[in-house]
């Protein structure tokens, strides 16, 4: 079991009630347990079927998981365990919401949840190889025996660039043509950590961003990527490595 936090984490929900709904039922069961600062369900595909209950101590969170273990909601019963990490509402509120605690948080947040985007592009490039692997391998042999050129498809695509894992180097791209290394520092160099601005000679509308640790290229991607700079929108993404 995780260790003890003030967040309940709710799995094998019923995945056909509505959110406002089933919201209200979570909220009906497990505020007899202690106090309720957030309570967090989404309807994409990969939140469907759990829920995050949110206390105001570890002591109420163990309290709902010992007495609503196995209950049954909207027929179905609920398995209920500490959530992994605390969540954003428990740090702002023992943290405070301006705090450099909070901040890292989010930041540590944000680059494990692109971490798991990128192992999921990758893992999906695996696959698209390996069912692409056997058309090929029947091109080759057509090829070796006179038969008709190759029509397998192109070795699957790269990991999209939104999808890169996080490193201390930004990647930007559409920056408008007279960007020039002074507007760059001036822009990026209020993240902490900064260490330089790299302009590409003879390339337009591409630079790169360095930064001495992980958490500081994190905070800058999240503040400047989408920016407008002149007429046109900024795209900020980790170096390709």
């Amino acid at each position: 079991m995780a260790s003890p936090t003030s967040t309940t984490q709710i799995r094998n929900l019923e995945e056909s009630v509505k959110i406002p709904l089933l919201k209200q039922s979570l909220a009906a069961v497990f505020s007899q347990y202690g106090t309720i600062i957030d309570l967090v369900a989404k309807k994409n595909l990969k939140a469907k079927g759990q829920a995050f209950v949110v206390f105001d101590s570890p002591q109420a969170a163990e309290q709902a998981i010992k007495e609503v273990q196995a209950f049954p909601l909207f027929d179905k019963p609920m398995v209920l365990a500490f959530a992994k990490s605390r969540s954003d509402a428990t740090v702002k509120r023992e943290a405070g919401e301006d705090s450099q605690e909070f901040e890292a948080h989010k930041r540590r947040r944000l680059a494990e949840r692109e971490r798991k985007q990128a192992l999921a592009a990758l893992e999906s490039q695996r696959h698209a190889s390996a069912a692409a692997a056997p058309q090929a391998d029947a091109a080759k042999a057509t090829k070796k025996s006179g038969g008709l050129k190759s029509t397998a498809p192109a070795a699957a695509p790269q990991i999209p660039d939104e999808y890169l894992p996080p490193n201390s180097t930004l990647f930007l791209q559409n920056l408008p043509d007279e960007t020039d290394l002074d507007t760059l520092t001036s822009l990026f160099g209020r993240f902490d950590g900064f260490k330089e601005v790299r302009m590409v000679p003879g390339r337009k509308g591409i630079a790169f961003v360095e930064f001495e640790q992980l958490e500081g290229a994190i905070g800058a991607k999240e503040g400047i990527g989408g920016m407008t700079l002149g007429d046109k929108v900024v795209k900020v993404t980790y170096q390709r490595q």
